[in-house]
């Protein structure tokens, strides 16, 4: 006779995954991916928790582009790793850039570790903490930021040949993902509430050539334009050599596609843009953003430029200057150079000093500090529709369609004078204006 003995089921408590993010905003994707895989295998995670437990499993995702973010991420790491020493962690995890790129160096030197992933390894992450990848959950996201925005990345890796960018290095070559799949995880987010697309890739330019032998980022805009419930969408990332100019003609054509566009020159003197690779000359760049201009008048363009570079002279920096103060970039944010292992400008000198190369980045920003208080006096008066992101002390704090989140100019609106929900779009009428900021009232 066959005896059945049922033991008591003791509910065992899951260990709860908390995933970290650091760096760009296609790292920020990439963890709401895993966390939507996680969440899909009934897996208890988190993002950026305040608290651990001691049974708890870390996922650090982390950024190797230039030495601070590099630095950030291994001190990130190491926090980590020793509150796994002192018990007060169950496991550690890394992935991303820095573990793409230095896999074996931080395995050698933080060895308590449990696993390095690199940045194409979500299946095997998955698997590493249990779970199964789910194809049926493409386009499915856990998303980080408030649930009215999200970045939208269309495409991974790049194949420009810039001299000073390890992003192929981490990234690998560009891939485009299908218009079809774009489109569906666009409906996705829509229906969850999602009313803007932030479009972000290494070069969103390039979009489709892979895919589909031609360059497909109009067809692509118009495609997410006609989703139910997308109200912005926002082009991050253009490269300016061969640039589709078709994609103004969308622009114009559609409401709900921003007068808005992030294209990062990094410089201007021809004899640094040579040197850095990047496929221009300082008139293309000149008559390219005269162009774009005069195709989309009330254009916000906002560039990243670069200073510091090997070999540039103080005769170079001072023309960078000039064609800053001509341009009046709507928006614009400056580096120093970061002389990157395995890059081509690696094989050159870096002969800028540290302080040289701060110095002039404080020059370029005082200048657009200059600009951007004077395009934000010629607002005072308008009237203009704002997506409200938060309430913080007394005021809503929103963007106008001329804004990305986190790195642009904010709308501040007195929470005392009207009531605006967080994802609503309300008009505010402007009624100062300071360097980076609006102030205004709800009308």
């Amino acid at each position: 006779m066959n005896t059945k003995i049922v033991k008591n089921k003791v509910a065992v408590k899951q260990p709860k995954i908390n995933v970290i993010t650091l760096g760009c905003s296609k790292n920020i994707y990439d963890s709401e991916v895993l966390m939507g895989q996680l969440r899909g295998n009934s897996l208890n995670v988190v993002h950026e928790a305040d608290k651990v437990g001691k049974d708890d499993i870390v996922v650090i995702n982390t950024c190797g582009f230039i030495d601070n973010a590099k630095q950030e991420s291994i001190d990130t790491i190491l926090q980590y790793s020793e509150l796994k020493e002192a018990g007060k962690v169950g496991k550690v995890i890394v992935t991303g850039c820095l573990s793409e790129r230095y896999k074996p160096e931080l395995q050698a030197e933080i060895t308590n570790v449990d696993a390095f992933f690199g940045t194409n390894d979500l299946q095997n992450i998955l698997h590493e903490l249990g779970a199964n990848y789910k194809h049926e959950l493409i386009g499915e996201r856990l998303l980080t930021t408030p649930s009215h925005f999200a970045y939208f990345k269309i495409a991974e890796g790049c194949n420009r040949p810039c001299s000073f960018c390890a992003i192929p290095l981490m990234r690998g070559k560009h891939l485009s993902k299908p218009m079809e799949e774009l489109v569906n995880e666009a409906k996705i987010l829509a229906k969850n509430g999602t009313k803007e697309l932030i479009l972000i890739a290494q070069d969103l330019t390039y979009y489709g050539l892979d895919l589909y032998g031609v360059r497909k980022l109009d067809e692509l805009m118009r495609r997410l334009s006609d989703v139910p419930g997308i109200e912005w969408i926002r082009l991050q990332y253009a490269y300016p050599s061969g640039f589709p100019m078709e994609i103004l003609d969308a622009m114009n054509e559609r409401d709900n596609i921003c007068k808005y566009l992030d294209m990062p020159l990094q410089h201007i003197t021809d004899n640094m843009l040579k040197s850095m690779r990047r496929g221009t000359t300082k008139q293309k760049t000149i008559d390219l953003v005269n162009q774009i201009r005069d195709k989309v008048p009330n254009i916000a363009m906002r560039t990243t430029l670069i200073c510091g570079y090997p070999g540039e002279t103080e005769y170079d920096f001072e023309e960078m200057k000039q064609w800053v103060e001509d341009t009046k970039f709507d928006r614009l944010g400056c580096f120093t150079y970061s002389h990157e292992e395995k890059t081509h400008a690696h094989t050159l000198i870096d002969d800028v000093s540290e302080e040289v190369k701060q110095q002039r980045v404080d020059d370029i920003m005082e200048i657009q500090q200059s600009i951007s208080f004077d395009i934000n006096q010629e607002k005072v008066g308008q009237t203009f529709k704002v997506l409200v992101d938060k309430k913080e002390g007394g005021f809503f704090v929103g963007r106008t369609e001329f804004d990305s989140p986190e790195v642009d100019n904010e709308v501040l609106i007195d929470a005392t004078t009207g009531y605006a929900a967080n994802g609503s779009f309300v008009n505010v009428k402007i009624d100062r204006a300071e360097d980076f900021d609006l102030y205004g009232t709800i009308v």
